[in-house]
């Protein structure tokens, strides 16, 4: 959230930037009020506290994503972090239940999300919002425009949730909460879980579950559909790379290039391939729509696949449940 958040950052690595600038914050809170009708003496007053920090420009240019997927899938397929998601998916079992009732999802994928993103709430991230947003929307060029309008959309959050602006915590990248929402994504997606008339993505558990499953919902989530499986690679296929990870090449087509699935799904379904540097060598996997939703939440597919395989490490701890959701 991260995106929905961080996924699409991850192509930035390596960026050199340059000092920064002196920036016009009257014009800034100018600009950031109007496009959200507020008032820029609210606003200034709250930029003007605002602080650059250099250390977020060298942690966006450096993210996980730029690693293969052997490496990645290490830092979230540990022993001690599948124990703590089935521990925290036992604890939270009605609520979590519920919400995979309503709308669909898994539960095992929300709670594989919020252990990717924050260890089940545990690292929910250090940075003032405010100084990430403020630092990459006004000083990252390559991804300025995305961040200068979070920076605004934090100020109409802020103003609709009654938060302040400037005591919200958050990833070094602005995004917030046990489900690392951006901004944008907040006020989009976020529900009201608990019925209290609010939506807290920081310490309300019903609000955070009702949130991540409604992000997913949103961007397409189909229940019962499958969501990734191993691929066999024909011998003397060559290798192909879709265009994007959106599913919509036929099942029939990979085949004719060599690519089939181990286990077919029930029915034929838009696909993409996806080839990952595992352990063993090269892996190949076909994706499907629910995977492309995963991907919505953070656009890397080492992410989703991380997401995908610690929920069927959980959910193979639930009692009468062995399978991946």
């Amino acid at each position: 959230m991260r995106l929905t958040a961080f996924g699409i950052l991850f192509s930035l690595a390596g960026v050199a930037l340059a000092a920064p600038t002196p920036v016009d914050r009257e014009a800034l809170a100018r600009e950031l009020a109007a496009a959200h009708k507020l008032d820029p003496a609210v606003v200034l007053p709250v930029l003007r506290e605002a602080e650059y920090k250099q250390a977020i420009i060298d942690a966006i240019t450096r993210p996980a994503e730029a690693k293969p997927w052997k490496a990645y899938r290490q830092i979230f397929l540990t022993e001690k972090r599948i124990s703590e998601g089935r521990a925290f998916l036992a604890e939270h079992a009605n609520a979590l239940a519920k919400v995979e009732l309503d709308t669909g999802v898994p539960a095992s994928i929300i709670v594989a999300i919020i252990g990717v993103e924050t260890h089940y709430g545990k690292i929910t991230g250090s940075w003032r919002v405010i100084d990430a947003l403020f630092t990459l929307g006004a000083h990252y060029p390559p991804r300025q425009p995305f961040f200068r309008s979070e920076l605004g959309h934090l100020f109409a959050l802020a103003r609709e949730e009654q938060l302040d602006p400037l005591t919200l915590k958050g990833s070094y990248a602005g995004a917030m909460g046990w489900g690392q929402f951006m901004p944008s994504s907040y006020r989009a997606y976020a529900r009201d879980g608990d019925g209290d008339g609010r939506r807290d993505l920081f310490g309300s558990l019903p609000d955070i579950f009702a949130s991540v499953a409604n992000y997913f919902v949103a961007h397409g989530w189909t229940p019962g559909q499958p969501v990734v499986v191993p691929a066999r690679r024909a011998e003397g296929a060559a290798d192909f790379k879709p265009d994007g990870l959106k599913a919509e090449i036929a099942l029939e087509d990979l085949a004719a290039r060599g690519y089939t699935p181990v286990e077919p799904p029930a029915e034929p379904l838009p696909a993409t391939l996806l080839s990952l540097e595992g352990e063993a060598g090269t892996e190949h996997w076909i994706g499907f729509n629910n995977f492309y939703v995963i991907t919505r939440y953070n656009r890397s597919p080492l992410y989703a696949m991380a997401v995908y395989q610690l929920a069927g490490e959980i959910a193979a701890g639930k009692a009468g449940s062995g399978t991946a959701p």
